[in-house]
């Protein structure tokens, strides 16, 4: 249980990074360098987010059958 709930909360950061940076970009309050890299830390929010739930899933089955032993 503990395992999922650190997983859920490591995405739910993911992904509230990734909205502010979305919300920063759209509004172009800032100049063209500011922006290019909020969209590649945008991006890089993406790929992280993608790793931690790979990650999960290649670790669940091995957390699962853990328990159940």
């Amino acid at each position: 249980m503990g395992f999922t709930l650190d997983m859920i909360g490591k995405v739910l950061l993911g992904v509230s990074v990734y909205l502010v940076h979305t919300r920063i970009i759209r509004e172009r309050k800032i100049d063209q360098t500011v922006i290019k890299t909020m969209k590649k830390e945008r991006n890089l929010a993406l790929l992280g987010l993608l790793f931690i739930i790979v990650g999960y899933v290649m670790q669940l089955p091995f957390k699962i059958s853990g328990e159940l032993v």
